[in-house]
């Protein structure tokens, strides 16, 4: 089975800080669902196991409750993929972001 064929069991994560609440519409965490499953719309094999959701905290601040549940789903073997609006979403310092 190639990686197009192959199920990915996708969380769908979305963050908003309170910084970033004065930023365009397209910023919302109701934005960033729709334009994610918009995305996922069309790939059957990308199949959503749960929204994670972060509203009102940083990106800098890695103990978020969602962002942590997520991380155990993920050492759970629940999830397998992420799906997200940008890097950002997931965190400010990218050197933190993608540490195991």
């Amino acid at each position: 089975m190639d990686c197009d064929e192959r199920i990915w069991k996708a969380a769908i994560y979305v963050r908003l800080s309170r910084e970033d609440g004065d930023k365009a519409e397209s910023e919302s965490i109701m934005n960033q669902k729709k334009l994610i499953r918009a995305y996922m719309s069309d790939k059957p094999n990308l199949i959503e196991t749960g929204v994670y959701e972060d509203d009102g905290y940083s990106g800098v601040n890695m103990n978020r409750p969602a962002f942590q549940k997520m991380m155990s789903d993920i050492r759970d073997g629940k999830i397998n993929c992420i799906i997200l609006k940008d890097l950002s979403r997931l965190g400010r310092n990218y050197i933190e972001t993608v540490r195991p």
